[in-house]
């Protein structure tokens, strides 16, 4: 049994959301192509994802010598190491975000910040960094309404494009994408352009489903 991280930044419904409706779709089409694996739903606007604050790194710095932390150091600190070790132990990632000027949601950087962490998604070596989350995959489902993903805007699209920086510095070079855009610029056509991407998640889903490749 294998065991799906799906990860969504949008504070809306899946009604509301258009690349929210995508990614429920992929969900369910994964769940019919593979039943026996475990999903954990992981929405970044209602869990408690920590700021690397003032208390975070007090912390840190009171564990490296040994010292009490307060109660919410502690609190703040045991919840990254949740959320670091529940990222590690998943064999797949299904991340769905809006594109917000330009970029991706700030609490979906900050859940990154929770999760990119020397000695346990990645390590330092004389030769530079390596990712530590070999063979495992991720799919990035990014809606917006003008269209990034190609032409002359896509100079200036930093979301899917650090999302998957990221995930590849950690060791997961196995990304995928499906974009949900151009709703805005053709509002006549947005819900062909949905539901052209419903199909795409569909169909892309039964290829997810497949195991990781180890390496």
């Amino acid at each position: 049994m294998g065991k799906v991280l799906y990860v969504t930044a949008n504070p809306k419904s899946p009604e509301r959301s258009r690349g929210l409706a995508v990614g429920q779709a992929f969900i369910e089409a994964y769940r019919e192509a593979r039943p026996e694996d475990e999903i954990v739903h992981l929405d970044l606007f209602r869990d408690d994802i920590p700021t690397l604050d003032i208390d975070v790194f007090n912390g840190w710095d009171k564990l490296s010598h040994g010292e009490e932390l307060t109660s919410e150091e502690r609190r703040k600190v045991e919840r990254i190491n949740e959320l670091t070790d529940q990222f590690v132990a998943a064999d797949k990632y299904v991340f769905v975000s809006p594109l917000w000027n330009l970029s991706i949601p700030p609490i979906l950087k900050t859940y990154i910040d929770n999760i990119c962490v020397a000695g346990k998604t990645f390590k330092y070596t004389e030769n530079g960094p390596v990712g530590l989350l070999q063979g495992k995959k991720a799919i990035h489902i990014q809606a917006s309404g003008g269209i990034y993903s190609r032409g002359p805007a896509r100079e200036m699209e930093f979301g899917n494009r650090y999302l998957t920086a990221l995930l590849r510095f950690m060791g997961v070079t196995d990304v995928d994408s499906i974009f949900v855009e151009g709703m805005d610029y053709n509002p006549a056509e947005a819900d062909r352009i949905v539901q052209e991407a419903i199909e795409e998640a569909r169909a892309k889903a039964k290829a997810f489903a497949g195991d990781p490749v180890r390496v």
